[in-house]
């Protein structure tokens, strides 16, 4: 039996300034009615309310990230030697958000070292996808080597599409949701509220990221049967 999905932070997001930013972008049947009195009264708590996160986020958020990393030391393995791991993602299916997709890439290659984020149209280690739902945006599994990052319209108009997106991203990269954090928290998602504009992940967080596939990518290339120096074991 196909084991189900598992979803990751049921909702991010965040930013005044999302109406006008993806307005031109997403759908004009998308644009809730009443959006900007909407943003206006949900306040921190109601954000950290509606954003909280579960135990059961935390264990799928990792089980993304190694499934992900488990993908990309495969491929890793025809270019040894290679100074960051890549990690290629295929967004053909959220082509109402190239741009924000772009910007969050341009993002995580500029802040972090040991792995970088390279767009294709083939097979990828992830995808990223639009549409509605009621649970927002969040990143999902299905247990089995692949994944996908799901971007709702709706929250993306009430919240900064950037910072959604890129928290998102976050999760690929083996990042967990922690919605008390400050605006200067990416992963704080939509818990500071949707004046948070802030698309960039902290200190810590770019040290975090580093760490994860310094250490995660040799134990996924153990798991993937892999050498270090690109053999795969028989």
């Amino acid at each position: 039996m196909k084991p189900p999905t598992r979803l990751l932070s049921a909702a991010l997001g965040l930013g005044v300034a999302a109406v006008t930013a993806v307005a031109a972008t997403v759908p004009a049947s998308a644009a809730p009615a009443g959006a900007a009195e909407s943003r206006a009264n949900l306040s921190t708590a109601e954000s950290i309310a509606r954003y909280e996160g579960s135990g059961e986020d935390k264990a799928a958020t990792k089980e993304f990230f190694e499934a992900v990393l488990k993908s990309a030391a495969e491929k890793q393995a025809a270019k040894p030697g290679a100074a960051a791991v890549t990690v290629r993602y295929n967004a053909t299916r959220a082509p109402s958000f190239r741009g924000q997709i772009a910007s969050s890439t341009a993002i995580w290659n500029s802040s972090v070292t040991n792995v970088k984020l390279q767009e294709t149209t083939g097979a990828a280690d992830f995808t990223y996808r639009e549409g509605n739902d009621a649970r927002g945006s969040y990143a999902s599994t299905d247990m089995h080597g692949r994944g996908y990052i799901f971007l709702d319209y709706r929250q993306n108009q009430q919240f900064d599409a950037t910072r959604v997106t890129t928290h998102e991203t976050g999760h690929v990269l083996g990042l967990y949701d922690n919605y008390r954090g400050p605006c200067s928290e990416l992963m704080s998602g939509g818990g500071p509220g949707p004046s948070c504009r802030n698309a960039y992940p902290n200190a810590a967080e770019r040290a975090r990221v580093n760490q994860l596939w310094v250490n995660g990518f040799a134990k996924a290339l153990k798991q993937a049967n892999i050498t270090p120096d690109g053999v795969k074991n028989r």
